[in-house]
């Protein structure tokens, strides 16, 4: 049983590194485009990296001159020297560290600015997205593209761009610095890094093996975790903590022999270039000192030379993290603009009023077909049929799995049809935008999910920028403002993540207040009250009676006992409309669809949801 889930990694595992191609570097350099807004800062703070650098490779070569002045006979001139050098070391690094802070400062300021862009231009693209790219997608890896992936990208702009300037710099004029300074101990240094490099490039793609080995083994531990977090309830009720205890701890045992193994691999990967590096210095200062006995170094010469040598070595080392990092941008970048790339559904900005045509609610629907598109092979609605007038208040009914929802959510536009056509008012959808659609209709749903604010908030949801004393009437109107003066903050009571500092009732009733206040001209039900106690139920059919006043109401049935007094019910069977008419009609139809479900539920089934 401890392996009754299959291993679902996010997306972002085992692709964190990118493979680099030419197409996917010039992704990863379109995030220069956020950076043109402060290009002036971004230049400026090139050119203080630059000067930095070049001042960090002046100091070797100074060092070795005031090596030399000790060589020097005349103790004036040696005082004067020492210090002379001395001061001029000072100086540059006083200097170093002034062009180091506004470096720093600048390189931060431009990344957060363009970073805080590349987020808000992201989330507007998310918002604005088709309810199918979202099926296709988990949302922890949605919210891992805002976070995650752009902290690697500012990590890039900040610290591997940067870095990666600074060793370029480093290795080009060190290796112009050592040449300068003595060709043979330069062609005998340079000779130990083919070795060093090619063994650490194989080597190095084992450990990272290892270390994938240990991420995998991670992720299958965090999938438990998830999982007794997500079900927690079931696990408390079966009295199950200890068997999940021991599930996790198996888990963590093949993380823990994961991770060791990788240790110590890493550990003789790590003693191995320590050994290569230092091998290699000791060989090439034994050379220097040889050299110095022949008269062809000084001791500030060498001195420089070894300095110039290991700030080569550090550079050179660390490519290959600069490496990995890059990978990993590229990869992060590729995924922000797979998402930046994709069409939206609706734009972000509002359309004027006055350029659309007041919606009346008429809505009819002609020979429908439809198909989720996570399930081609299934069609759900086979040439659907109905017409509903302004105003008319009318329920689907029909056993789970009918259509029902999907025909709501075809009304609201979440999906096209894959053949038929859809009108509103008697002009096809697409000739509308989908925004001032949407904008004229309103959803209060089954199981009501609020947002983690006020109830201020989340009422004027539904009409943003409703003054106080509209929602405190939409709330009176949905029956909800009684239990609002209850609370000593009242409006401004925090619900709660998802809204679970209120009852079901408490939140349906919210969720109607919001939608008084948007007052649509089309309304749809997923019935409100079918999980609800008889008072709650009471209450929220109270306000679902307001709420439906003179505007057209889709019902979407589960219990069929509360829809006796809508104008005409059209029940669903297998993706067709197999009967439609009024409650009464429909009751009386010996061995119809509806009289069957209605037999089943007043046969002491009354609980029975569809």
């Amino acid at each position: 049983m401890s392996t009754r889930r299959s291993r679902q990694h996010d997306p972002v595992e085992g692709a964190d590194k990118k493979r680099l191609s030419r197409k996917s570097i010039q992704t990863a350099l379109r995030i220069f485009n956020y950076i043109q807004p402060y290009r002036a800062m971004f230049i400026a703070g090139m050119i203080f990296l630059l000067i930095s650098s070049f001042t960090t490779m002046t100091f070797p070569y100074l060092m070795g001159k005031l090596i030399d002045t000790a060589s020097l006979k005349d103790s004036q001139s040696l005082f004067a020297n020492t210090n002379t050098m001395a001061l001029i070391l000072v100086g540059l690094l006083v200097v170093q560290a002034g062009i180091s802070f506004f470096r720093v400062y600048l390189f931060a300021t431009v990344t957060e600015r363009a970073m805080s862009d590349v987020r808000q231009v992201l989330y507007n693209k998310l918002v604005t997205l088709s309810i199918p790219f979202f099926e296709e997608r988990r949302v922890g890896e949605l919210t891992s593209r805002s976070t995650n992936d752009v902290d690697q990208l500012q990590d890039m702009l900040s610290m591997t761009l940067p870095e990666f300037i600074r060793q370029v710099v480093t290795i080009v004029f060190g290796v112009g610095f050592i040449f300068f300074i003595s060709p043979q101990l330069t062609l005998l240094m340079i000779s130990t890094f083919p070795i060093l490099i090619i063994l650490a490039l194989v080597y190095g793609k084992f450990i990272r093996r290892l270390s994938k080995q240990r991420q995998d083994a991670l992720a299958d531990s965090n999938i438990v975790v998830e999982e007794t977090m997500q079900n927690i309830t079931t696990v408390k009720s079966y009295a199950n903590e200890q068997f999940e205890s021991n599930r996790y701890k198996s888990y963590m045992e093949k993380v823990v022999i994961a991770g060791i193994k990788g240790a110590v691999n890493r550990g003789a990967f790590t003693t191995f270039i320590i050994f290569g590096l230092f091998g290699g210095f000791v060989l090439v200062l034994w050379y220097g000192a040889v050299l110095m006995k022949q008269g062809e170094l000084t001791a500030g010469t060498l001195t420089s030379f070894m300095l110039y040598t290991g700030f080569i070595g550090g550079a050179v080392g660390g490519l290959g993290d600069l490496y990995g990092r890059l990978q990993k941008t590229v990869g992060a970048s590729e995924r922000v603009f797979d998402i930046l790339d994709t069409e939206s559904e609706v734009p972000l900005e509002d359309t004027p009023a006055a350029s659309h045509p007041k919606i009346r609610g008429e809505i009819r629907f002609a020979d429908v077909r439809f198909s989720y598109p996570t399930r081609k092979d299934v069609e759900v609605l086979k040439g659907i049929n109905l017409h509903i007038k302004s105003g008319e208040k009318v329920a689907l009914a029909g056993s789970s799995g009918a259509g029902k929802s999907t025909i709501a959510q075809l009304v609201l536009g979440f999906y096209t049809p894959d053949a038929g056509s859809i009108d509103i008012d008697n002009q096809s959808y697409g000739e509308y935008s989908l925004k001032w659609l949407r904008n004229n209709m309103a959803v209060v749903p089954q199981e009501v999910i609020l947002f983690g604010g006020t109830i201020l908030d989340n009422i004027a949801y539904g009409k943003p920028g409703a003054s106080e004393a509209e929602v405190v009437a939409a709330a009176r109107k949905a029956h909800a403002w009684e239990f609002i003066e209850g609370f000593p903050e009242g409006l401004y009571t925090i619900v709660g993540e998802r809204g679970v500092k209120l009852s079901g009732g408490q939140r349906q009733r919210i969720a109607i207040a919001r939608a008084i206040l948007k007052d649509p001209a089309i309304l749809i039900l997923d019935e409100a009250t079918s999980s609800l106690d008889a008072e709650s139920e009471r209450l929220v059919q109270d306000a679902l009676e307001v709420l439906m006043e003179n505007r057209t109401t889709i019902i979407i049935a589960h219990r069929l006992s509360t829809i006796r007094n809508v104008d005409q019910i059209f029940v669903l069977k297998n993706g067709n409309i197999k009967e439609s008419g009024t409650f009464e009609e429909l009751a009386a139809q010996q061995g119809g669809v509806f009289a069957n479900l209605l037999r089943l539920q007043l046969l002491g089934k009354e609980n029975v949801v569809l």
